[in-house]
Parts: structure tokens; C-alpha cells; sequence
């Protein structure tokens, strides 16, 4: 048996032929792990989970790149119109996670690659994400449960937020090993190295077919990729 660890079938793209996409990979002994990136695409990966007993699972969070679209209406006003502010809803989130079949929260992370021209503006930006994170990062130890990671062009702000005590971090362990996937690895590995020292796993997709992580993979162990 294998198991997708990060699929998107959750996304409308696959509308039209997400049921037989799943059919073909139960029958073929693959199990799927949904992977939400905003409130709505959480929610469709546990609504499809109800149509399987088993081998198709959710992870769910809000992902640095979907962070404003996150709108929650606060008020209407007659003259001024609707008005909306920008919200991880954090018991949203966590009611989501009530299913058995949420496995992770994820993908989450920090995603620099999209960044303001400003120095003001970019400080914003990144600290907007940041904030994002450490509230994401409650959630899963409050639900014991893994991160799937999302990290472009940040990997070294990641890691301080992961090994740093002082920032109410995620680097606690569970049975010795501390849980979450650098998904899609894109660092050197310097970083690499960090990432596993604190026992995260890192993930490689059709990216190493571009880019050079020849090294990064024969240094890693086997069991700690995905």
C-alpha cells in the first residue's frame, strides 16, 4: 500500500472526475491525504472523506498565499455597504477537525516569494504570515495532531519559529518525535539539516527534476522522506 501524502482533489479542478481519480487509486492500494489551503477547500476535503470508510483522509489549515482571502462579513450598513475583515477563525478550524478522518493541519507555513517592493511594506507582510503561523501552530498542539508544511524563499524564518522556546514554538515532542513535513523541500542543506535534526521529514515532488537536489537527497535518510 502506498499513501499520497499531499493531493489537491479537493480542488474544483477535479470536479468532474475527482470520484473516479479516487476509485482508481483505492483499487490500486494508494491511499489519499486531501490537503486544504483555505477555509472552503478544508472543508470540501473532509466533506469528501464522508464518502469513503476508509484509505481517503483531510488535512486542513490556511495557507500563507490564501491568507486575505480569508473574508468574514462583521457588519452591513445601509449606507456604507458590507463591510469585512480578513480572520483565521480559529474555532472554525478546529470544528472542522472534529472528523476522524482529519489527519494534519496543513499546508500552512511562510511564503516570501509574492513579497512588496517597500521594506515597511515587506516587514508587514512577513509578520502578517508569521502571526498566521504561530495561531496554526496552536491549533495542531492543541489537536495533537501533524503540520504539513508549506515554506518558499523562508526557510530560515521557519526554522526560528520551529526551534525557538521563546516563541511559543512547535518544537515540542510526542513519543520522541516531533511531527510535520517540510512539503515540497526547497533550502539548501544547511537547512535540510536543521529541519531533521528536530525530526521533521522533508517532502520532494517533480521539482527535483528541475532543480539540483542531487546532495540534499542521498544526505537524507530514506524514512524521513516523503
Amino acid at each position: 500500500m502506498l499513501v499520497d501524502t499531499h493531493s489537491h482533489l479537493n480542488f474544483p479542478a477535479f470536479d468532474k472526475d475527482r470520484n473516479e481519480i479516487i476509485k482508481k487509486c483505492l483499487e490500486s492500494e494508494i491511499w489519499v491525504i486531501n490537503v486544504g489551503t483555505n477555509f472552503e477547500t478544508s472543508k470540501k476535503a473532509v466533506e469528501i472523506t464522508t464518502k469513503y470508510e476508509k484509505g481517503v483522509y483531510a488535512s486542513i489549515g490556511l495557507h500563507p498565499i490564501d491568507l486575505d482571502t480569508g473574508l468574514i462579513k462583521i457588519k452591513t450598513d445601509e449606507k456604507e455597504g458590507s463591510h469585512f475583515e480578513k480572520k483565521f477563525d480559529y474555532e472554525k478550524y478546529k470544528n472542522l477537525a472534529k472528523s476522524e478522518k482529519v489527519v494534519a493541519i496543513g499546508e500552512i507555513g511562510l511564503d516570501y516569494y509574492w513579497k512588496p517592493k517597500t521594506k515597511r511594506k515587506l516587514e508587514l507582510f512577513k509578520e502578517k504570515q508569521k502571526d498566521l503561523l504561530l495561531k496554526e501552530l496552536e491549533l495542531a498542539k492543541e489537536l495533537n495532531l501533524p503540520v504539513i508544511f508549506h515554506c518558499r524563499m523562508a526557510h530560515e524564518d521557519l526554522i526560528k519559529i520551529l526551534t525557538d522556546p521563546d516563541r511559543n514554538s512547535y518544537d515540542r515532542r510526542n513519543h520522541g518525535q516531533i511531527k510535520g513535513v517540510i512539503h515540497c523541500f526547497t533550502g539548501d542543506w544547511e537547512q535540510a539539516e536543521k529541519y531533521l535534526k528536530v525530526g521533521f521529514y522533508l517532502g520532494f515532488n517533480g521539482l527535483i527534476f528541475k532543480m539540483n537536489f542531487d546532495e540534499i537527497i542521498k544526505k537524507t535518510p530514506i524514512e524521513k522522506i516523503l
